[in-house]
């Protein structure tokens, strides 16, 4: 049995993993990155601080919840074979972990397809973060090997920024990171303002940013 199969084994509360395959990093100039609210089962991806895209994903159950904390992406696996206890499911519409696998740093875990499409919205996996087949073949191309993925478990004010009210996913951010606005509009929690050359404007931190800042 191969050293990373038995550290796999042990990990009870872990989605099972697909076998280790070679995978070659793909070159990235974009700071990305992949911010999950387990508590609004929503998956933003944000790059040079920019929201581009918000997807709804199926997080763990109360009986084996996903981790929490800021990690990476280790290795992008497209048609992996599954294989569990024993078990082996090729590539195809039955595999658990659909057609495409990103592992995480924290061992066991892992951002993945599923044969259950109707988990997705839902706190329902082993742990790992789940994605409809659509979303998840397109969130694959979007993102690269140490990329950042911070999983974050209660809604708080950077999430809600992010998510909206909790029902809807946020619309992509067309603004920079910076938004300029009147010095009367509140500033983000956590994101405090700088007053600028003008006494009646001030550059506040776009929702991105700030969850750009709780994570340093």
């Amino acid at each position: 049995m191969a050293a990373g199969t038995a550290i796999l084994a042990t990990q009870v509360l872990a989605q099972n993993t697909p076998a280790p395959q070679q995978v070659t990093p793909a070159p990235s100039a974009v700071k990305r990155i992949i911010v999950v609210s387990l508590e609004d089962r929503k998956l933003a991806l944000i790059e040079d601080g920019q929201v581009k895209k918000v997807y709804t994903v199926a997080v763990g159950k109360p009986s084996t919840p996903s981790p929490t904390g800021t990690f990476t992406i280790e290795r992008r696996v497209a048609n992996p074979t599954y294989h569990h206890s024993g078990r082996t499911v090729l590539p195809g519409p039955g595999n658990p972990v659909g057609t495409r696998w990103m592992g995480l740093s924290k061992h066991g875990y892992g951002i993945h397809g599923t044969n259950e499409p109707n988990s997705i919205g839902k706190a329902a996996s082993h742990g790992c973060i789940r994605m409809a087949k659509a979303d998840l073949e397109q969130f694959y191309e979007l993102v690269a090997v140490g990329d950042t993925v911070a999983l974050i478990g209660e809604r708080n004010e950077e999430t809600a920024q992010l998510f909206g009210n909790g029902q809807n996913p946020a619309a992509p951010s067309p603004q920079p990171a910076q938004t300029l606005v009147a010095a009367t509009a509140p500033a983000p929690l956590d994101a405090p303002a700088s007053t600028t050359a003008a006494a009646d404007n001030a550059v506040v931190a776009s929702p991105a940013d700030a969850v750009l800042a709780a994570l340093r």
